[in-house]
C-alpha cells in the first residue's frame, strides 16, 4: 500500500506506532519497524539525553528500517533538556520525530536542517494547521477516543479526520481509536494517509512491558476507559481501576477548588510501578477505548501482516463489491 505517508517516511506499510511513556523502548520501535510500519522511541522516558542517545543506537543494533523518536514539550516549570535531547536525536542518525504537546516552532530549525522528518500530534484542526504553518511535514490527527490526552474540544475522528481533510495542505495520519484493517480503511476513506496505534501496540509480544498489563487490556471492554483531570482542563482517558476510582472522587468532592497537588499521588511517577512491575492499582495509566476491540497479543508482525491483509480484502472484496 502506497500513500503520501508511506513515501514521506520511506515504509512499506502506512501504520505508526505512536510514542507511549514507558512502552516506547527500543525493543518495540525496531519489531514495528522490522514489521514494516514506522517504530517511535518515547523520548522523554529516557532520563537524560545521554539515555536516549543509548536508546537510539539499541534500536538501531535491531533494524536497518527507518525508525522516530517522540519528542513531547510539556507545560511545566523545570522543563527537561530539550536541546540535549534534540542533539541526541540528530547524532543518532533519526531522520523522523514525533512532537507532540506545545508548539514545537522552537526546535525545528535544528530539525529541518538535519533533514529530520517531524509529524506533529494534534487533537484539532486549529492545532493542525499551526504545525503546517511553523513548518511541520505531517500531523497526527488525535480524536477524542484516544488514550492519554484528547484535548479539550471532545471531537471523535468521525468528524475530526474529515475536518482535517477539508483544511490542510499536509498529510496526516489518524490517531485514536485504530486497532485494526477497519480502522486503517476508513482512515483512508476519510483523508488520512495512514494510522497511528499506541494501545493497540502495548498488547503485543515484543511491547517490553509487564503481562499484567497486557491482560488488562485484553480484559477491557469499551466502556472501561475513564477521564481525568477534566477540572483541571488536562484531560487524559486512562483505563479504569482503584487509584482511578480515587482520583474521580476527589474531583466530585473538590470541585472547582481541586488542584494537581490533591491527586497527585494517583498521576505523578506511577508508570515504572504499572508497566515494569505490573501494579495495576498504582495509579493512572493511559489507554484508549480501543481495548475494546483488542482481543489477543500478537508479534508486531503478524498485527501489521493482519492488519495489511484484512485492509486488501476489505478495499478489493467489501467495498468494491457493494458499487
Amino acid at each position: 500500500m502506497k500513500t503520501k505517508i508511506t513515501e514521506m517516511f520511506g515504509i512499506q506499510h502506512p501504520i505508526i506506532q505512536g510514542g507511549m511513556h514507558f512502552v516506547g523502548f527500543a525493543e518495540l520501535a525496531a519489531a514495528v519497524s522490522n514489521a514494516g510500519g514506522l517504530g517511535i522511541i518515547t523520548g522523554l522516558t529516557q532520563r537524560t539525553p545521554a539515555d536516549l542517545a543509548n536508546e537510539i543506537a539499541r534500536c538501531h543494533d535491531m533494524t536497518d528500517k527507518p525508525f522516530g523518536v517522540n519528542l513531547t514539550f510539556l507545560p511545566i516549570v523545570q522543563a527537561p533538556d530539550y536541546p540535549g535531547y534534540v542533539k541526541a536525536i540528530i547524532e543518532g542518525g533519526v531522520k523522523i520525530v514525533e512532537t507532540a504537546g506545545n508548539n514545537p516552532q522552537e526546535y525545528l530549525p535544528a530539525l529541518k536542517d538535519a533533514g529530520v522528518k517531524v509529524i506533529h500530534k494534534c487533537t484539532a484542526v486549529r492545532h493542525a494547521l499551526k504545525a503546517q504553518k511553523i513548518g511541520c511535514d505531517a500531523a497526527s490527527i488525535d480524536g477524542f477516543e484516544c488514550g492519554g490526552h484528547p484535548g479539550e474540544d471532545d471531537i471523535p475522528n468521525m468528524i475530526l479526520l474529515p475536518r482535517a481533510a477539508d483544511e490542510l495542505e499536509i498529510p496526516f495520519v489518524a490517531s485514536g481509536g485504530m486497532a485494526d484493517a477497519r480502522s486503517l480503511v476508513a482512515s483512508l476513506a476519510m483523508g488520512a494517509e495512514g494510522m497511528n496505534m499506541g494501545t493497540r501496540f502495548i498488547a503485543t509480544k515484543e511491547a517490553p512491558v509487564h503481562e499484567n498489563v497486557k491482560k488488562a487490556i485484553v480484559a477491557a471492554s469499551e466502556l472501561d476507559t475513564r477521564l481525568i483531570m477534566r477540572p483541571l482542563r488536562n484531560t487524559e482517558r486512562v483505563l479504569a481501576n482503584e487509584a482511578v476510582e480515587r482520583l474521580l472522587e476527589k474531583e466530585r468532592r473538590l470541585g472547582k477548588d481541586l488542584k494537581f497537588d490533591d491527586i497527585m499521588g494517583e498521576v505523578a511517577g506511577v508508570y515504572p510501578r504499572i508497566m515494569t512491575e505490573g501494579d495495576m492499582d498504582a495509579g493512572a495509566w493511559s489507554c484508549g477505548m480501543v481495548a475494546g476491540l483488542i482481543n489477543d497479543i500478537p508479534t508486531c508482525k503478524e498485527l501489521i501482516d493482519r492488519i495489511m491483509s484484512d485492509a486488501e480484502a476489505l478495499i478489493s472484496s467489501r467495498l468494491s463489491g457493494v458499487l
